[in-house]
């Protein structure tokens, strides 16, 4: 792995970090009502997306548990629909499918830190 493929996963952790701190305490109903969360949430999403992006072939095809493209896919539609932004979707992201995958990236980051 390449060093800058452990940059930007170490830029997809933070954000993963920043989403799970902002969200941690809230509700699902909390959450739908807190614009500035929502906000900081959507940017962090930007940038795994981002970051995503970034992460060379050879990397992803090592990890392919890891649904790379949905992760790219979702910055796009962040990005480019941000007028109708799906919140149920989000949350369900970060509820469902963030736990998951900062374990998954924390142990890539740790084997390629060795």
């Amino acid at each position: 792995m390449g060093k800058s493929d452990l940059v930007y996963l170490k830029h997809i952790r933070n954000a993963i970090t920043q989403i799970l701190s902002y969200t941690h305490s809230l509700s699902e109903k909390d959450f739908y009502s807190d614009q500035m969360v929502k906000d900081a949430v959507v940017r962090n999403f930007e940038i795994i997306g981002e970051a995503t992006k970034q992460i060379s072939e050879s990397t992803r095809q090592a990890y392919p548990s890891i649904e790379w493209r949905k992760m790219a896919g979702m910055r796009d539609k962040l990005i480019h629909d941000y007028i109708d932004v799906d919140y149920f979707i989000v949350w369900h992201t970060i509820s469902d499918v963030l736990p998951t995958l900062e374990s998954e990236i924390l142990e890539i980051i740790k084997i390629n830190e060795a």
